[in-house]
């Protein structure tokens, strides 16, 4: 399976950031299936996952202080790449 993410360090904090599907974060329960499981590839990171609404708007789930951060930053500034998982 691949997934699109990144993994930043912003004032010390070092996070990973995973683009889902809109039906992933529209719902607690899938959200926190899918960091649970995404843990064991980003260990000992908060998680934050993005999707997208129709217009590319993106929205986040996550810790609060590093969701806040990254709604002050346009998405072609996250450092994306394809992580291979299995």
């Amino acid at each position: 399976m691949t997934i699109h993410g990144a993994v930043i360090i912003e004032q010390g904090v070092t996070f990973a950031i995973v683009a889902v599907r809109s039906t992933v974060t529209q719902y607690t329960v899938r959200s926190t299936r899918m960091r649970r499981a995404l843990s064991v590839y980003f260990p000992n990171m908060p998680i934050i996952l993005m999707s997208q609404d129709a217009n590319g708007e993106p929205h986040y789930y996550g810790r609060k202080d590093i969701v806040d951060f990254l709604k002050t930053i346009r998405l072609d500034q996250i450092p994306w790449k394809e992580y291979h998982i299995y």
